[in-house]
């Protein structure tokens, strides 16, 4: 064998195409790769020097301008960019168009506390002309930073040509678009429950709900209402062993949805038991259903060994006796009086005020039985259509549907 080295074949020929780094200084490595790019229009090749290849469309899901960019910004631009070049690398025609949000609750909140205006005032003490010019302005406040961090981090998108979302061209595109689905019978017309702000005078998104501040700590009035089972061959077994009228028992956090009650909703494979007792406001005999997990929440151990027949009206120590158990599915069909009876469900008024099964419903709090308002939980609005429930709603000065509360939070009279 001989002795010294043995130059490997193209060795020179890639010494001339590859820079050699004796160290790494990434930010002069980034610089220097990007006036490259940029002086040899690397991008723009990328995607000419493909002309008639199968095409891959990217339309970057766009940014809002109004708001300075962030590292989780670069996070999800750096995945959409790994697939763009890796199509590119298969052989594709990759174009990217980038865009602009320009519509959105964050761009009006920033230029109503510009103005130090609220959406009452619009047409009022802003004419809407001015405050929609006011917001195409403030919209594009922070462009040259997207522009610059686009640039910066290597991330390839058309930005010469962007699709801008608060133009005619883009709007009557949708337009365009939503003509088709409904030549099509795509659309159709439904309801759904929808965060609102009525401080802001319009719907949230889940996103918007997850802003900062949006959330606090707030100390909440919950109540246990008590509703009473209507007598028929689905509840006769709840009578059989007692003369008391029979009530079940919901716990709520928001007593100001149960106006608007349609439903009560229990855990299929949740254990109740009924029980019998005393009301300790009106101090009547009466049998109320609740989970028998949460049963000692409300009959203390303490009074287990007292007598039904030695209470007395005004007693603090109420006596109890548990008469009968039973799985949640057993309760399901179950019907009961409307418990604020002050206007009736618009339509379908024969299913409504029945007991039915959700998947949401847990023994950790309350009583085990939810009582279930359509209109104000996606959950509830979910299980009530399953089952067929109406909502409890009325109509407005144009015959709209709408829930008994308007957008400000006030009952509707």
């Amino acid at each position: 064998m001989g002795s010294g080295t043995k130059e490997l074949p193209g060795k020179r020929q890639m010494a001339g195409k590859y820079k050699e780094y004796k160290s790494l200084n990434f930010a002069q490595i980034a610089t220097e790769v990007l006036e490259f790019w940029k002086k040899e229009k690397i991008f723009e090749k990328s995607v000419s020097n493909r002309e008639g290849a199968p095409s891959f469309t990217f339309y970057e899901g766009p940014p809002s301008a109004n708001g300075t960019p962030g590292i989780h910004h670069v996070m999800g631009r750096t995945v959409k960019d790994i697939f763009c070049r890796f199509k590119t690398l298969q052989g594709y025609q990759v174009k990217r168009k980038g865009g602009w949000d320009t519509h959105g609750l964050p761009v009006e909140l920033q230029v109503e506390k510009l103005l130090g205006i609220t959406k009452d005032d619009i047409g009022k003490k802003i004419s809407i002309e001015e405050y929609n010019r006011k917001c195409r302005e403030t919209v594009m406040m922070y462009k040259d930073q997207w522009d610059d961090l686009t640039v910066k981090m290597g991330y390839w998108v058309d930005l010469e040509n962007p699709y801008i979302t608060y133009s005619k061209e883009y709007i009557e595109s949708l337009w365009w678009i939503l003509k088709q689905l409904y030549n099509k019978k795509l659309l159709y017309k439904g309801y759904s429950i929808q965060p609102y702000s009525p401080a802001a005078g319009t719907g949230l998104s889940s996103h918007e709900l997850n802003l900062p501040g949006t959330y606090k700590d707030v100390k909440d009035t919950s109540i246990v209402a008590q509703f009473t089972v209507k007598r028929d061959s689905k509840s006769e077994f709840l009578f059989k062993q007692t003369s008391n009228d029979v009530f079940i028992l919901a716990w709520t956090t928001t007593p100001w949805t149960l106006p608007s009650n349609t439903a009560l909703v229990v855990g299929e494979k949740i254990n109740y038991v009924l029980v019998n007792t005393f009301n300790p406001y009106t101090y009547k005999p009466e049998s109320v259903v609740l989970a028998k997990d949460l049963f000692e929440k409300y009959f203390p151990q303490k009074n287990k060994d007292l007598k039904v027949s030695d209470y007395k009206p005004g007693d603090k120590a109420i006596p109890y006796q548990i008469i009968e158990e039973f799985s949640g599915k057993k309760l399901i069909g179950i019907r009961y009086e409307q418990l604020m009876p002050y206007v009736q469900p618009l339509y379908d008024g024969e299913k409504a005020f029945q007991v039915v099964a959700g998947d949401f419903v847990t023994t950790e709090d309350g009583t085990g039985v939810v009582h279930s308002s359509p209109p104000f939980r996606p959950d509830h609005f979910r299980v009530a259509k399953q089952y067929g429930i109406p909502p409890l709603t009325v109509r407005d000065e144009a015959g709209n549907e709408i829930p008994t509360v308007d957008r400000k939070g006030r009952f509707i009279r």
